[in-house]
């Protein structure tokens, strides 16, 4: 009786393992066949839907009408990096698009009566994204001036004004820089180098490597990349419907329109002063982003100059 009962437990055991390896054997039959129509739609679907591609760089590639040496094979690879990392980061450029159908606009026109060469614009895309931020180094604004640089070509900078803050006046500042050194250089893309890495680093590398020019130059990671960087912008900055965007007029960002008001005291708070002109403390600063404190002390009676959105543009909650 007792062995009955033992063949009977081994056959129960012998059955319930028979069933457990059935089971599982089909649970991954079927985890094969859902992820091989998985990959089969997903395949059909990148196919059909998106692909990711070489660019087809165009062959007269200038800087400042200065010409790239695009025969060098070199040069071609670092000019392809900063086009694919440009385009395929698709939602900085889209950004950028957006911000530079605002900004441009009060760019353009101060480069031009300085005689800076347009292309400059772009430049000021690579330094900040067309953003007033802050570098680890302290360089500041659109332009990333630092603070000696700026009170040296007249900027006041302080706690409670900072003037490379201002889109206007720090662009008058980023052109005498860059004239200064197209004089000294003889070149617009060594301009731009040095304006990225600043003259002491470029003329210790133009003396090491007894070189001249931008292109035959061995230079740090970031301004080895920076001019290169600049060209892809500018590239498809010009060009969007080329390279993949499609991006419409009323997707742009435009600028809020503004009149100005004079002030030449001091300014005990600005929430009061915006509510004169039915804005509010947020909306002033973000139109004079120079004013760093939420008073102005001016006790020199010196000459400001505001900008105050039109009236009515705004619809203050109450």
């Amino acid at each position: 009786m007792r062995i009955i009962k033992n063949i009977l437990m081994i056959l129960g055991v012998v059955f319930v393992i028979s069933t457990l390896i059935f089971a599982i054997q089909q649970d991954d039959s079927y985890g094969d066949q859902y992820e091989g129509e998985i990959k089969e739609v997903t395949d059909k679907s990148v196919s059909a839907e998106y692909r990711i591609s070489a660019i087809d760089i165009p062959s007269d590639l200038n800087f400042a009408n200065e010409k790239v040496p695009q025969e060098d094979p070199e040069i071609m690879e670092r000019v392809d990096r900063e086009f694919l990392v440009n385009t395929y980061w698709q939602s900085n450029a889209l950004l950028l698009m957006k911000r530079a159908h605002k900004y441009f606009p009060v760019i353009e026109p101060i480069l031009a009566k300085n005689g800076i060469p347009d292309d400059f614009k772009y430049l000021a895309v690579a330094e900040s994204g067309l953003q007033n931020v802050v570098s680890h180094a302290g360089a500041t604004g659109f332009w990333q001036i630092m603070k000696a640089t700026g009170r040296e070509y007249g900027l006041e900078v302080n706690a409670n004004v900072d003037e490379r803050y201002h889109l206007e006046k720090s662009t008058e500042v980023a052109c005498r820089y860059l004239q200064k050194y197209k004089d000294k250089y003889g070149s617009w893309t060594l301009a731009a180098a040095a304006y990225n890495a600043g003259p002491g680093s470029i003329n210790k590398y133009m003396g090491i490597q007894k070189a001249n020019d931008y292109y035959d130059l061995l230079l740090g990671e970031e301004t080895g990349r920076y001019v290169f960087r600049i060209l892809a912008i500018k590239e498809i900055l010009s060009n969007p419907d080329k390279y993949g965007f499609d991006i419409n007029n009323e997707d742009l960002y435009n600028a809020v329109p503004t009149f100005r008001v004079e002030v030449d005291e001091p300014v005990q708070n600005f929430a009061d002063f915006a509510q004169q002109y039915e804005i509010n403390y947020k909306i002033l600063k973000r139109h004079n982003p120079w004013l760093r404190e939420p008073h102005l002390n001016n006790a020199s009676g010196k000459l400001y100059t505001l900008d105050i959105p039109n009236k009515g543009y705004y619809k203050m909650s109450k």
